[in-house]
């Protein structure tokens, strides 16, 4: 079920009022249930791969905790090879049996192909099945208690709002919330559903108005000029934003409406002025995971710097698979890997320029230079995430230092069909109007709370700012099915 549907505008309200209405022994049970109708609302069949490994890993946590030694290893082991397997093969199968298979061809060895499957990713696998292994490995530190309450388990890992697309939650913060018993709270219920309300707006009116331009010209980028694809590759930096961040928002919201605090999974991503504060702000549920679970039990930094360079890279590139089964994946991956390498490589030089005891004019001046250079790093990877094909993303690269020479043509002669056929100039100066107010409220919301400031003044003008917002969005928003962009994950 798609939170920008018609279904969960019905889903969500019932569902709630249900909640409250009901003894708090009872709302576990409720709260499963409604994830199941949820998670089913997507492919029904794929709600048993979830229960497989939700009972593998209720009774992996239980074991791991009554054992000692070498046990409790071996049990977290079968307990991430249970979890991994399974994503594997629904997720890496045909992706790795096409490659060996397209490898040994290209040897010259002759072997039966590996068959290809034909098998449909479930919605939002590798993140629940990132948060059960969380649980596990938390249990296994001795960071979290085995959950005896098969329900609440199952539970921690169905919770519809963060199902499909996180943020992937640690046990720690999560479980011992279903537990509590939760109260109607009219501030805090208003809270949840003007966060529901932003992402919505992020979602369905910049979102999807820019993916009608991004598909366009990602689609068929050979016919395209050099101007149209910049445009293109700067509107999906601000696509795949507010599409995944929007979807957190809503997330959110929709649990905090209930009681319950889910963790903040984007925090400004595009106002940071390091590749590495980049991903202390982007996807922070993921990136955390990567680094408490695979990067620190690697090493992390505390080794020689030859391996924390592999170390780093490793990560990054792990981490582009994990968003999806393709080589494009992988190098956008790599590349951000390849970035925070060079970073701490060139980090004298950079203290050099950017001395911090400039005056603050050039401090300000340094952090512009430094936000822009960042975003434009981060828009280059994001080539290879949208495009198809390794040979799509170079092609568009190899297209960009063409467009100082066709804006040049353009000005000088007054040519503005030529290079940017097909696109309607008045959409994009709106799409783009959207994304300067979207950068300027989160500008404000971080130095004055303007969720705070809302709240304080009168009624008349709180309502004025609620339905201006309920407007704009059945105004400009685009209401073709577009899924969220991380779905597919």
């Amino acid at each position: 079920m798609l939170f920008n549907s018609f279904n969960f505008f019905l889903f969500f309200p019932i569902v709630t009022l249900v909640y409250f209405l009901l003894p708090h022994k009872f709302r576990w049970l409720h709260l499963l249930l409604a994830s199941c109708v949820f998670y089913a609302a997507f492919i029904p069949a794929y709600i048993l791969i979830l229960f497989f490994t939700i009972i593998i890993d209720y009774i992996a946590g239980r074991v791991i905790e009554n054992s000692d030694g070498r046990k409790r290893k071996n049990y977290l082991i079968l307990s991430i090879v249970a979890n991994v397997g399974v994503l594997a093969f629904f997720k890496y199968y045909n992706f790795f049996s096409d490659n060996i298979n397209t490898l040994l061809t290209s040897l010259g060895i002759t072997t039966p192909e590996i068959p290809l499957l034909n098998i449909i990713l479930p919605i939002g696998l590798s993140f629940h099945t990132f948060q059960a292994m969380s649980y596990t490995i938390e249990v296994y530190r001795g960071h979290q208690k085995a959950e005896r309450h098969f329900g609440i388990y199952s539970l921690y890992v169905m919770f519809y709002p963060q199902l499909v697309a996180g943020p992937i939650e640690r046990p720690q913060n999560l479980l011992h919330q279903f537990h509590e018993e939760k109260y109607f709270d009219y501030d805090r219920v208003v809270e949840g559903l003007k966060l529901m309300l932003w992402g919505l707006f992020k979602k369905v009116v910049i979102a999807d108005r820019l993916a009608m331009i991004t598909s366009t010209v990602y689609d068929n980028p050979h016919s395209h000029t050099s101007i149209q694809l910049m445009v293109a590759a700067i509107l999906f930096s601000f696509q795949i934003y507010c599409d995944f961040s929007g979807y957190s928002d809503i997330a959110l919201g929709s649990a905090r409406v209930m009681g319950f605090k889910l963790m903040k999974n984007f925090d400004r991503p595009y106002c940071s002025k390091s590749i590495s504060e980049f991903w202390g702000r982007w996807h922070i549920s993921l990136s955390t995971w990567f680094r408490d679970y695979f990067y620190i039990s690697l090493g992390g930094n505390r080794v020689a710097l030859p391996q924390w360079f592999l170390n780093l890279f490793l990560t990054f590139l792990v981490s582009g698979l994990w968003h999806g089964a393709n080589w494009t994946f992988i190098i956008w991956g790599a590349l951000h890997g390849v970035y925070l390498i060079l970073a701490i490589i060139s980090e004298k030089i950079k203290y050099r320029f950017f001395n911090p005891r400039k005056s603050p004019e050039k401090i300000n001046f340094r952090n512009t230079l430094k936000m822009t250079g960042v975003f434009i790093l981060v828009t280059i990877a994001w080539i290879f995430f949208r495009a198809k094909t390794i040979s799509d993303a170079i092609f568009i690269l190899g297209r960009l230092p063409f467009v100082l020479t066709e804006l040049k043509y353009m000005v000088q002669h007054h040519d503005f069909t030529t290079y940017l056929h097909g696109m309607s100039i008045a959409n994009i100066g709106l799409d783009f109007v959207f994304v300067f107010v979207l950068l300027y409220i989160e500008f404000l919301h971080s130095k004055y709370n303007l969720l705070g400031l809302l709240n304080r003044q009168v009624t008349g003008i709180r309502w004025t700012v609620y339905f201006s917002a309920i407007i704009l969005v059945y105004m400009f928003a685009s209401f073709e099915h577009h899924p969220f962009i991380y779905f597919q994950f």
